[in-house]
């Protein structure tokens, strides 16, 4: 199974920008749109780390008010596909 989450950060306006850059930090985390400090998110599972972890530390990012998940879709990985190891904890 593989996770993919969207989620719609709300930060203070003036740290927008720092908490873009931090999300962009954080691997299988991609920022698609902000405005007036919301900002579109999706995060999926890595090979490290599950996505539900990756939303918990949105959570602790500086400027960061609330993460709501938006939208969950489980996908199944078929023969064909790339790997996923089980992310360690």
């Amino acid at each position: 199974m593989h996770n993919i989450c969207g989620c719609l950060v709300h930060s203070i306006p003036e740290m927008t920008n720092s908490v873009i850059a931090a999300i962009a930090e954080i691997e299988g985390g991609e920022v698609h749109a902000h405005e007036d400090g919301r900002i579109v998110v999706t995060v999926e599972d890595t090979e490290t780390q599950y996505a539900s972890d990756q939303i918990m530390d949105m959570h602790q990012i500086p400027g960061v008010l609330t993460v709501t998940l938006t939208y969950h879709h489980f996908e199944e990985l078929n023969a064909n596909g790339p790997a996923l190891d089980q992310p360690t904890h």
